[in-house]
């Protein structure tokens, strides 16, 4: 649990407090006292006696006990003042402002950790360094601008980018957006994102906590925590957004396998976001239009009127909505023909329903109506209005405002008129609405949010997995890959169906493996890691003369220790793999299998642990999915195989956590299930 005078302290001291507004230090007490901080402020500056109409201390020993000290002072500095104040004056909460700490180098991260160590040393809290402040309604704690508005019901905004915290909190105040609470946590040295988000969990009140929350992250140091508070507060109504910046793929470069190269970190954030029910976006603008998408009522299906006087934005978002995976769907009832009959002639109502740049008012409360009482099949509005500026349009808005109180399903404004329009969009603004300015921007993001899933909580069970063979075969192996017939054993001890093989050293063994096995055979080499590219597959071998001259070539291909013979089976090549990520754990990967993983990287992953019901999600949202089901008249994959063979990957790792990369490439799938025909696996402590 944070210190609670973090956020609710009886006395604030600014170590480094200035009479220029201009200085962090002068802008931190300007806004404490604009904010009508109701405790004690103290201010500590050895140059000065008064400090904005307020007494100032020489040096932070003269200074009483104070819970909350706000360090703008030089780096260098800065760890004698946080010591004496967390030793000698009982403060518990610090926010230091200052940069020139971790971000610039090792001496910079040695002070960085002895504020770290006086702090933990007496269970302080710690904001920054390197930050801008923190922002609550009981203190204003932050030198930036601009200050947003304050509202219970706005947003609680955490960033670890106070610069980029400053933008988004700029761009937000022309589309209407308000704020909780902000948090910058800088270099993020004790408290992070997680720790603020664990807070706002375990604190949470449903009468008086926001119920949205946006983050914008740059290195998650957490990954479970994040999780395990982001399931907790959405399963309580919350909605989460969050950017994810400075994500590579930059880890896979030394992987081996399919999967090592296909699982980057960024794939493991898209992975992370996905099982939490986060909402990713890739920008400010993005963020701030998912955050006022969630300050609007929840989207219950995805069939949308789009609702204009001007065809081309009503184009471009049909666009948008489309791509993103929902309906503008045309509407064809006597009702349509009754409420075109209301409108001035020229106007469509087939969707989008466009009233012609002279439509009113009042055909706008008309159309709202019908689709709100005569369209079922409509489950949300879109209205696009603006102005070029010949006439006053505060009877719309003043309409729309009244529409959206009342209507019984959710009403979106993209108001686009954002300087011709300015005062009656300020007026709309003030009665607590938003605006959605850009309707490809709106359209996008809407699609993201109605697609991101619930948070996924459930547990993989682990009946009928072989523990004990399992941990036999990683526990008595160094790091490294296993061997086929070691591979073999695990595939079998979680329940993975594999084709019948055998791994011989000879030709000899390699005619009388063949004549158990049965003709037609596949043979491959074992040791190089892409066999195909050296020649080390041979399909369809049907004679034992073949196999003895196959045998004599592939054993003297370089890296070969053995080759592998298995029965030529038919189906379609898919693919299933493992990867674990330092910090997120390991993912577990499906899609396409043989050269389509390569060229077509069809791939989806989940964050382990993957039930079965996760595992067919995955796989649904495979672009070949049609092609598991069979299209033309071709025979598709058994799902519910497929789904069986991924969930038990994650059975799997949840015995051996060892194991670093893993591919099932190819397995053969068809209507009547799916078996393993190659696997590799590589376990690494």
């Amino acid at each position: 649990m944070i210190a609670e005078q973090l956020f609710k302290p009886r006395s604030i001291v600014v170590v480094g407090a200035s009479n220029d507004i201009t200085k962090p230090g002068g802008k931190v007490v300007k806004h404490i006292v604009d904010g009508h901080f109701p405790g004690k402020l103290y201010t500590v500056n050895p140059k000065e006696d008064q400090i904005q109409g307020i007494p100032c201390c020489h040096d932070v020993r003269d200074l009483p006990q104070v819970d909350l000290a706000v360090i703008a002072i030089a780096a260098k500095y800065a760890p004698d003042a946080v010591e004496v104040l967390t030793k000698e004056k009982g403060t518990r909460a610090v926010i230091v402002i200052s940069a020139g700490f971790g971000e610039e180098g090792p001496e910079g991260k040695a002070l960085e950790d002895r504020i770290v160590a006086s702090c933990n040393a007496v269970g302080a809290a710690l904001i920054g360094p390197n930050c801008t402040g923190i922002l609550t309604p009981y203190h204003h704690s932050i030198f930036s601008g601009p200050m947003p508005e304050l509202d219970p019901k706005g947003c609680d905004f955490i960033t670890g980018s106070g610069a980029t915290g400053v933008f988004i909190l700029e761009a937000s105040i022309p589309t209407g957006l308000r704020f909780a609470n902000v948090f910058t946590v800088g270099n993020s040295a004790q408290l992070g994102v997680e720790e603020i988000l664990e807070h706002l969990d375990e604190t949470f009140d449903p009468e008086t906590s926001s119920r949205v929350k946006l983050l914008y992250i740059e290195n998650i140091r957490n990954p479970r925590k994040l999780l395990k508070h982001a399931q907790s507060l959405i399963r309580k109504g919350c909605r989460i957004a969050a950017v994810k910046a400075g994500s590579s793929a930059a880890g896979s470069r030394a992987a081996s396998s399919h999967t090592g190269a296909l699982a980057s970190s960024d794939v493991a954030v898209d992975a992370l976001f996905r099982k939490a029910g986060i909402v990713r976006c890739y920008g400010r603008q993005d963020l701030l239009t998912v955050a006022c998408i969630f300050q609007h009522p929840e989207l219950e299906g995805k069939n949308i009127a789009i609702i204009t006087h001007a065809g081309g934005p009503a184009v471009m978002l049909t666009d948008a909505l489309s791509n993103a995976g929902l309906n503008v769907p045309k509407i064809v009832s006597p009702k349509a023909e009754e409420l075109k009959a209301q409108l001035y002639p020229g106007s469509s109502v087939s969707n989008p329903i466009d009233f012609l740049a002279t439509g009113t008012a009042e055909h706008l409360g008309k159309i709202i109506d019908a689709c709100n009482n005569d369209f079922d099949e409509i489950d949300a509005m879109v209205v696009i209005f603006g102005t070029p500026g010949l006439v006053r349009i505060f009877d719309v808005y003043r309409l729309l405002d009244e529409k959206m109180k009342t209507s019984k399903k959710p009403i979106f404004p993209v108001l686009p008129a954002v300087v011709t329009a300015r005062e009656e969009l300020d007026e709309f603004l003030g009665k607590k609405h938003m605006n959605f300015p850009d309707e490809v921007v709106f359209g996008q993001a809407l699609g993201r949010v109605f697609h991101t899933p619930a948070p996924d909580t459930g547990e993989v069970d682990l009946e009928g997995v072989d523990r004990e063979a399992i941990r036999k075969v990683v526990e008595s192996n160094p790091d490294g890959y296993l061997s086929p017939d070691q591979v073999q054993v695990l595939l079998d001890s979680c329940g993975i169906p594999r084709a019948g093989e055998a791994v011989v050293k000879s030709a000899e063994e390699a005619v009388a493996a063949a004549e158990r096995i049965g003709y037609p055979l596949v043979m491959k080499v074992v040791g190089p890691v892409h066999k195909s590219d050296v020649g080390g597959v041979v399909l369809n071998v049907k004679t034992a003369e073949t196999v003895k001259a196959e045998f004599e070539r592939m054993i003297r291909i370089k890296d070969t220790t053995a080759v592998l013979l298995q029965p030529m089976l038919s189906g379609m090549e898919i693919f299933a793999g493992v990867k674990c990520e330092p910090k997120f754990g390991h993912m577990i990967l499906c899609g396409l299998g043989g050269i389509f993983i390569e060229v077509l990287k069809d791939v989806q992953t989940g964050l382990a642990p993957v039930t079965a019901r996760t595992a067919k999600e995955m796989i649904s949202r495979l672009k070949a999915y049609k092609m598991l089901q069979g299209v033309r008249g071709q025979e598709g994959v058994d799902i519910d195989a497929f789904a069986s063979v991924v969930e038990s990957l994650s059975k799997l790792v949840a015995v051996a956590p060892e194991i670093q990369e893993m591919d099932i490439n190819p397995l053969l799938g068809n209507a009547k299930g799916v078996v393993a025909v190659d696997a590799r696996i590589r376990i690494g402590r």
